[in-house]
C-alpha cells in the first residue's frame, strides 16, 4: 500500500507531540488556540517525469507554518521531523501575524518515484 503525502506529513509532525497540528487551518471548538501549533498545506504537487505515457516521478511541495504566541525564538524542530521523514528543506519566511500568534513558514519537498 502506498503512503500518501498527507500521511507522510502527519507521521512526521506527530513526532513533535504535544504540539498540535492541522491541515490547512487550525479549528478549535470552545476555546482559544494553543500557544504553539502547526498548520501544513500542499501548495504544489507537480509531476516531474513521464515514461510511456505514465507518470514516473512527482515532486510535492509541503509548507508548514509554525505559530507561536511567544515569538519565533523557541520553536519546535520541524526541520528535524521533516528531514527524518525523507523531505528536503527549502525556503522559509516570516509570515504576517495571525491574531496574537507570530508565524514562521517553512517549505519542504518530497520526491516520489512510483
Amino acid at each position: 500500500m502506498t503512503t500518501t503525502i498527507f500521511e507522510r506529513v502527519k507521521t512526521a509532525l506527530a513526532t513533535l507531540s504535544p504540539i498540535q497540528y492541522a491541515l490547512d487551518s487550525m479549528m478549535m471548538t470552545g476555546g482559544d488556540l494553543p500557544d504553539q501549533y502547526l498548520v501544513y498545506n500542499l501548495p504544489n504537487a507537480a509531476p516531474v517525469a513521464h515514461f510511456d505515457d505514465q507518470e514516473a516521478a512527482r515532486r510535492y511541495q509541503v509548507q508548514v507554518a509554525i505559530y507561536s504566541r511567544a515569538g519565533l525564538v523557541s520553536l519546535p524542530n520541524v526541520d528535524a521531523a521533516m528531514l527524518a521523514a525523507g523531505f528536503t528543506r527549502s525556503s522559509e519566511r516570516v509570515a504576517p501575524n495571525q491574531g496574537d500568534h507570530y508565524c514562521l513558514e517553512k517549505s519542504y519537498y518530497f520526491h516520489n518515484d512510483p
